[in-house]
């Protein structure tokens, strides 16, 4: 049985604001019901059940924490309370509340994918669906990873264009592979490398080219749009691409017509797109290194890959998978050495899941009796897991060590407040009230 879209209240007064993160939650697969005022809000909060509710604290007929405790929420639903206008009394009303979050406007695209996310984890999980821990070939079992499955399994069977970032070697291609996988498309899938591609042959690649219309075009030639046609092209490290094919991409995704290079007559194509890039798009963006209204388009669906030391509890799971693999290929029957998995988790893994790979294999290559990653020399310029140790002085108060503490793990899993709960056996609220009282302290000293 199909499940039912998310469902996600969002309360504010700003229109704008309103309609562009509706907007953006119903690319998402999301149902939204909005509310201008906190009267609209209170008769919508008792009358559905939310995945999601992003609330805002400034409304013209009251306060939204107010309105906090009269939201019906879904098993694993989630409030998160929204202002233009932060202050130390309403982060500390909100921390003491149902809020998960307290976030200042402007809200990144990032931060609402990623709550939208959530949003659809939360009606999976409302609805009695097991949560994967496989999706097409990515594993994964961490809420980082279950983040990503959600996110692959909502769009797949759209033709949304998905815009995939993450650092290299998250598993950005498999990502695209099981979107492709899932879409139903009877197409080919293909994938091509923008940077690796010389600039001035990209355009007949892309797009084909007429025989004669260049020197050495002794035949006709199909591009990689046309060998995808019902299928799905995946464009990696897209960034690289010159400015100049940028805007041909941007009337190829709007019309889907290409026109061969030396050709007079365009085709029609029926491609799903697929881009993906190592750098932070909205960062090339400002570099110059990529277009606005391309960046724009290719943002119909974003999906981030989280770095491997975000996804601490994934590495054993990957390590154990990727020697499996190894043992089938080569009908062996090798385990790890004593201690290995726990060694694995301590490592920063610059490299990613591929990194882990390429040294499991080594290891195994020469292996023994046991395969023993500590035999391998180390990477180079490569330090465990930031340095993960904490610097106590005699003297320091139990407060202060605390507080050390808190912020250390904190820095250590990329402030991930639901992880570093984890790890600590605290609550995710104990450390927002732990954050809201530092903060008050440290607002005390400075006024003092």
């Amino acid at each position: 049985m199909p499940l039912s879209a998310p469902t996600i209240l969002l309360v504010d007064d700003d229109a704008s604001y309103r309609n562009a993160a509706a907007a953006h939650a119903t690319l998402k697969g999301c149902k939204v019901i909005p509310a201008a005022t906190y009267a609209e809000a209170q008769a919508a909060a008792s009358a559905h059940e939310y995945d999601l509710a992003l609330v805002d604290l400034d409304l013209p007929d009251g306060n939204g924490l107010d309105l906090l405790n009269d939201i019906a929420l879904a098993r694993a639903g989630q409030a998160v309370v929204v202002t233009a206008f932060p202050t130390m009394d309403t982060a500390v009303r909100a921390v003491k509340s149902a809020a998960i979050d307290y976030l200042i406007k402007p809200i990144r695209g990032a931060q609402l994918n990623e709550l939208f996310d959530r949003a659809i984890a939360s009606a999976a999980q409302r609805q009695g669906e097991p949560e994967p821990d496989k999706v097409g070939a990515l594993i994964g079992k961490s809420g980082a990873m279950r983040h990503v499955f959600a996110a692959i399994t909502r769009v797949a069977s759209t033709d949304a264009t998905v815009l995939i970032s993450g650092e290299s070697g998250t598993g950005k291609e498999l990502a695209a592979r099981a979107l492709h996988e899932l879409s139903g498309r009877k197409g080919d899938f293909v994938a091509v490398n923008c940077g690796a591609v010389a600039h001035e042959l990209l355009p007949s690649e892309l797009f084909g080219h007429a025989r004669g219309s260049f020197t050495g075009a002794i035949r006709e030639h199909a591009g990689f749009f046309e060998q995808a046609q019902g299928g799905t092209l995946f464009l990696d490290e897209f960034t690289e691409m010159p400015l100049a094919l940028q805007t041909h991409l941007l009337r190829v995704l709007e019309e889907r017509k290409i026109t061969r290079v030396g050709a007079d007559k365009s085709r029609s194509i029926d491609v799903r797109v697929i881009a993906a890039c190592n750098r932070d798009p909205f960062s090339a963006v400002q570099e110059g290194m990529l277009r606005s209204d391309l960046y724009y388009r290719l943002m119909d669906f974003p999906i981030h890959m989280p770095p491997l030391r975000e996804r601490v509890g994934d590495i054993a799971l990957l390590a154990a998978h990727f020697l499996r693999q190894l043992n089938q290929r080569y009908a062996a029957h090798l385990q790890f050495a004593p201690g290995t998995l726990e060694s694995l988790e301590r490592y920063a893994w610059p490299g990613n899941v591929r990194e882990l790979r390429h040294r499991i294999q080594r290891a195994f290559v020469l292996a023994e009796d046991v395969v023993d990653l500590s035999l391998l020399p180390p990477p180079p310029g490569s330090p465990g897991r930031d340095s993960g140790a904490l610097n106590m002085e005699v003297g320091m108060t139990l407060e202060q060590v605390e507080r050390r503490m808190l912020m250390t793990t904190l820095a250590h899993y990329g402030y991930d407040k639901v992880r570093a709960a984890q790890v600590l056996g605290i609550s995710t609220k104990t450390i927002y009230n732990k954050l809201a009282r530092y903060a008050a302290s440290d607002e005390a000293t400075r006024r003092t």
